[in-house]
C-alpha cells in the first residue's frame, strides 16, 4: 500500500517502506524493494511527538551496519491506538463454529468492538466440516439478519480459504478473535513460511519468547499483510454509551428509517424509541449498555480520586501517593507579594501618623 503523497518526495537518498514490527526503539521496515532493514526513531521525531507504529508507512536513511533510522512518517490514512496499527483498512474477526460451539453473547462481544474501530469488518468462522449444512444455512440467515454475511471455511480441509484469500489480497488487515478458534492455523496456511518469518523477525528484533508481545505484519504471497493483534482478542467497552447502538447494523438500519423522540435517546427505557423493538440481539444491546455504562462510570470516578492525589518518589525511587493541597488555601505567597504588602503595611502606617500629628 503506498501513500499517496509518495509522490511529491524529493530527496534521493531516502528509502521507502512499511514498518513491519516494533520492539522498545528498533523498528524493523520492509523496504518497497522487497528488503528488510532495522532501524531507530531519531531523536529529533521524539522532540516533536511523532509516534512510530506498525503499519507506518516510513522514509528510511541507512546507515552503517546494515541498519537505518526512521526520517519521517507519512500521513496514516488510518490509525488505532489499542492495539497501535496504523493504515489497517479492515478487520478479519475469527470464530469457530464448533469446538468450542458458537456463542452469539460473545460473537457479539466481538462484533461490536470491530465496529467501534469504523474498519471495514469481514467476519469468518471457522470449523465448517464439523457443522451438517442445514446447521450452516441457519447461520447465515440468522447472520445476515444481524447484517453481516460471512465467511465460512475449515482449516483442516481448506474449504472456504481461497474466498479469504481474495478479499485479504493486497490489504492491511487486523486478525482478531478469541483463542483456540483456529487464528494461528489460519495465518499458517495463508502464510506457510511464517515459522521462518517470525524467527528472521524476533532474532532481529532480539524478540525472546518470554518478550511482551507486539502488534506485527506478516505478508501475504498475494500482497498485503495480517496484523496479529493480541491486544484486541480481550474486547472492552471503552467507547461512549451514546455511541454503542451504532455499532449495531440492526439497530443503525432502525434509525436510519425513522428517529427516536429525544435526541439523547440511549434506547433503553425511554418513549416513542425507534431503536427498542423485537430483533435478536435487543438484549445483548441492553446488557452491553449497562457494561458501558459501567465503565463510564468507573472511568469518572478513577479521574476523580486521581484529580486529588498526586503521585511522588522517594530517595530509594520507590513510589508513593500523597493527598493534593488545595491551590488556594496552601498556596504559598511569592516573595514578591509579600513585600509588596509590607510596603502597603508600612505605607498605611505613615499615613496614620501623618493624620495624627
Amino acid at each position: 500500500m503506498v501513500n499517496s503523497n509518495s509522490a511529491n518526495i524529493t530527496e534521493p537518498d531516502l528509502i521507502q517502506g512499511t514498518v513491519i514490527a516494533s520492539q522498545a526503539n528498533f523498528y524493523q521496515v520492509r523496504l518497497d524493494s522487497n528488503e528488510s532493514l532495522l532501524c531507530t526513531r531519531p531523536t529529533r521525531l521524539k522532540k516533536i511527538g511523532q509516534s512510530v507504529f506498525v503499519g507506518d508507512r516510513v522514509l528510511v536513511k541507512s546507515t552503517e551496519f546494515e541498519r537505518g533510522a526512521i526520517a519521517s512518517v507519512l500521513p496514516r490514512e488510518t490509525e488505532l491506538e489499542r492495539p497501535p496499527i496504523a493504515n489497517a483498512q479492515q478487520i478479519l474477526l475469527v470464530f469457530a463454529l464448533e469446538e468450542p460451539t458458537l456463542d452469539p453473547v460473545q460473537l457479539s462481544r466481538f462484533l461490536v468492538k470491530a465496529e467501534s474501530t469504523k474498519l471495514k469488518l469481514l467476519l469468518g468462522l471457522n470449523k465448517v466440516d464439523l457443522i451438517c449444512p442445514e446447521k450452516q444455512k441457519a447461520w447465515q440467515e440468522r447472520l445476515c439478519a444481524w447484517g453481516y454475511e460471512p465467511y465460512f471455511f475449515s482449516v483442516q480441509t481448506s474449504q472456504g480459504v481461497p474466498s479469504l484469500q481474495k478479499v485479504l489480497a493486497n490489504k492491511i488487515t487486523i486478525l482478531a478473535g478469541p483463542s483456540g478458534v483456529g487464528k494461528s492455523s489460519l495465518t499458517s496456511l495463508l502464510i506457510p513460511e511464517i515459522e521462518v518469518r517470525v524467527g528472521e523477525v524476533s532474532g532481529k528484533l532480539q524478540k525472546g519468547r518470554h518478550t511482551t508481545r507486539h502488534v506485527e505484519l506478516f505478508e501475504l504471497p498475494s500482497g498485503g499483510y495480517i496484523a496479529d493483534s493480541p491486544g484486541f482478542n480481550q474486547p472492552h467497552f471503552d467507547f461512549s454509551v451514546e455511541s454503542l447502538v451504532n455499532y449495531f447494523p440492526e439497530a443503525r438500519a432502525r434509525l436510519a428509517e425513522n428517529t427516536c423522540k429525544f435526541h439523547n435517546c440511549i434506547h433503553k427505557d425511554e418513549p416513542d424509541c425507534a431503536v427498542k423493538g423485537d430483533w435478536e440481539r435487543y438484549p445483548y444491546y441492553l446488557k452491553f449498555l449497562e457494561e458501558a455504562i459501567a465503565f463510564q462510570e468507573a472511568t469518572a470516578h478513577k479521574k476523580d480520586e486521581e484529580s486529588t492525589v498526586k503521585t511522588k518518589f522517594k530517595a530509594n525511587g520507590k513510589k508513593y501517593t500523597e493527598p493534593k493541597l488545595e491551590s488556594k488555601k496552601y498556596r504559598r505567597v511569592s516573595r514578591k507579594v509579600s513585600n509588596q504588602k509590607l510596603e502597603d503595611l508600612y505605607n498605611l502606617q505613615n499615613l496614620d501618623s501623618d493624620e495624627l500629628e
